[in-house]
C-alpha cells in the first residue's frame, strides 16, 4: 500500500509538472526570440531619420556605425537607383536575398527571412523621392536562443523538487497508512498460530481502526467459545467415571485368567485416558502453536513402548510383528501425546483391516531435515490411496482407513510434514509419515486454524480410544 500510493502521487505530480513545465518552457522561448526580433527592429528604426535626410552612401555608413548592431556588421542598407549612374546603393552587410527585400519592398511592411546563422529583420522605408529602401537587421540564432536553456534549468529543478516533495509526503501518508495495516496483519498470523492472547491497538485511519475494534472482538469470541468447548468436553468426559467404576468392579470380579486380566488392564488405561482428557480440556490455557505442546519427545522410545502393548494382542491373532531404527534416540517436534495417538491409530486400523494373521512392521528413518515413520502391513493393500487420504480430510467413519491417516496427518502437517499412502514391501500397504524436524516452531499453515486442528485432533485420539483395545 505505501509504494503504490507513492506511485500515485509520483505519476500525479509528474503529469502536472508537465503540463505546465512543457508550455512554461515554449512560452519563454517565444519570449526570448521576440525578444531578439524588437531589439533588430529598433536598431532598424535607428537608420530611418539618416534616410529620410539623405543616400549618399558615405552619410549612410557613418550613421550604420553609429550604431551598436551597425558597428558589429549586423546592419545593412540597399537603396535602389540612388547611386551617381542611377545604379543601386548597398551600405553594410546584407544577407539575405534580393526576392526577400524585393518582398519587403513591394508589400511595404517588416518581414523576417531565414539566413545562414539565424535570421534577418528587414524593414522598408519611404523616401522623399517616393523610393523605398531596405534596412536590414540581422538576428543570430544564439541571440534569439538566449536565456532559454537558463530558464528551461530552472523549470526542471522546478519540477524535480515538486516530484520528490510529492513522494516525500506519500510516503509518510504511506506510513501512517501501512504501520496499522501491518500490525492488523501480523495479529492475524498470530492468532492464527495460536496464540489466542493477541489483540490489535485501535489506531489509525478509521477504517483500520474498525477492522481492529471488529479484530479484538473476533478474538475474544475465539477463546470464549474454546473455554465453553472445552468445559463442555470436561462435563462429558466427567459423565464416564460412573460407568468407568461399574466396569472396573465388575472387571475386578472376574477371577484370575489372561483374559480377566487383560480386560483389567484395558479398564484401568481406559480409565487413565479418560482421566487425562479431563485434565486436558480443563487447561485454562488456550492452545498454542505446535512448538507449545511439548519440547517434543522421542520418537524410538514411544514405537518400541506401543509395540509392546500391541504385541500381545498381534500375538493372540498370530501376527508377525517386527521394528527397524528404534535402537537409538530419534528426537521428534511432537508431543508424546500426540504420536503415541497417531501410532495408535496406525496399528489399530491394522488390526482392524488385515486378516489375522497379517504381519506388519513399524521403521524409523533419520534424515537431515525430518524423520520418516513407516508403518507397512501383508495385507491386500489399499485401492486408492488419494480416495484414502480425501476421507481422512473428511472424517468418513465408513469402515475405511480415514479415522487413522486423518490423525497421523494433522501430527504430521503440525511439523511441516505430511502423509504418503503407498504399497509396501511386506506385499500390502504403508504409510509413510514424515515429521520435519524444522516445524517444531514454524511449520507451514496447513488452511486451517491451529485451534481448530488440535480440537479435531483431540476428537479423533477420544474417537480412537473407544475403538482401540487400549
Amino acid at each position: 500500500m505505501r509504494w503504490a500510493l507513492v506511485r500515485v502521487c509520483l505519476a500525479v505530480t509528474a503529469m502536472v509538472v508537465i503540463a505546465f513545465a512543457v508550455p512554461l518552457g515554449l512560452v519563454v522561448q517565444e519570449m526570448a526570440r521576440d525578444r531578439a526580433f524588437t531589439n533588430a527592429e529598433r536598431q532598424a528604426a535607428a537608420i530611418g531619420p539618416a534616410l529620410s535626410v539623405t543616400t549618399e552612401r558615405s552619410a549612410l555608413e557613418k550613421a550604420l556605425a553609429a550604431t551598436g548592431a551597425g558597428a558589429r556588421g549586423r546592419i545593412g542598407v540597399h537603396v535602389p537607383g540612388a547611386g551617381a549612374q542611377g545604379d543601386d546603393v548597398r551600405v553594410g552587410t546584407l544577407r539575405s536575398a534580393p526576392r526577400d527585400q524585393e518582398a519587403a519592398r513591394r508589400n511595404g511592411r517588416t518581414t523576417r527571412a531565414g539566413v545562414p546563422g539565424g535570421w534577418a529583420l528587414l524593414q522598408p522605408v519611404l523616401l522623399g523621392s517616393g523610393a523605398v529602401a531596405v534596412v536590414e537587421a540581422f538576428v543570430p540564432a544564439a541571440e534569439a536562443t538566449r536565456g532559454v536553456t537558463a530558464a528551461w534549468l530552472a523549470l526542471a529543478g522546478v519540477g524535480a523538487a515538486l516530484v520528490v516533495g510529492s513522494v516525500a509526503v506519500a510516503d509518510r501518508l504511506g506510513t501512517r497508512l501501512v504501520g496499522p495495516a501491518r500490525r492488523l496483519a501480523a495479529a492475524a498470523h498470530e492468532l492464527g498460530g495460536g496464540r489466542l492472547g493477541t489483540r490489535v491497538p485501535e489506531e489509525g485511519p478509521v477504517e483500520l481502526r474498525s477492522a481492529a475494534v471488529a479484530f479484538n472482538a473476533m478474538a475474544g469470541q475465539v477463546v470464549r467459545l474454546l473455554e465453553n468447548e472445552r468445559e463442555l468436553a470436561a462435563d462429558l468426559s466427567h459423565r464416564l467415571r460412573t460407568p468407568l467404576t461399574v466396569l472396573r468392579l465388575n472387571a475386578a470380579s472376574l477371577g484370575g485368567g489372561p483374559a480377566a486380566d487383560q480386560t483389567r488392564s484395558a479398564v484401568e488405561q481406559l480409565e487413565r485416558a479418560v482421566d487425562a482428557i479431563i485434565r486436558t480440556a480443563r487447561e485454562t490455557r488456550p492452545a498454542a502453536g505446535p512448538a507449545a505442546a511439548g519440547a517434543g519427545c522421542d520418537a524410538s522410545e514411544v514405537i518400541r513402548e506401543r509395540m509392546a502393548f500391541w504385541s500381545a494382542l498381534a500375538e493372540d491373532e498370530g501376527r508377525a510383528a517386527r521394528t527397524a531404527g528404534v535402537d537409538r534416540p530419534v528426537h521428534v517436534p511432537v508431543a508424546r501425546s500426540e504420536l503415541t495417538a497417531a501410532l495408535d491409530a496406525l496399528l489399530g486400523n491394522v488390526f482392524r483391516h488385515t486378516p489375522e494373521g497379517t504381519a506388519f512392521a513399524v521403521d524409523v528413518h533419520r534424515a537431515d531435515e525430518a524423520v520418516i515413520v513407516l508403518v507397512s502391513d501383508a495385507g491386500h493393500g489399499i485401492a486408492d490411496p488419494q480416495a484414502a487420504l480425501a476421507r481422512g480430510n473428511s472424517g468418513a467413519q465408513d469402515g475405511s482407513t480415514g479415522l487413522g491417516l486423518d490423525i497421523a496427518r494433522r501430527v504430521a502437517e503440525s511439523t511441516g510434514g505430511d502423509v504418503h499412502v503407498g504399497p509396501s514391501v511386506l506385499g500390502g500397504a504403508e504409510i509413510r509419515v514424515r515429521l520435519c524436524l524444522q516445524g517444531a516452531g514454524g511449520g507451514r499453515e496447513t488452511g486451517r486454524g491451529h485451534g481448530r486442528s488440535m480440537r479435531s485432533r483431540r476428537r479423533a485420539r477420544r474417537r480412537h480410544l473407544w475403538r482401540s483395545p487400549n
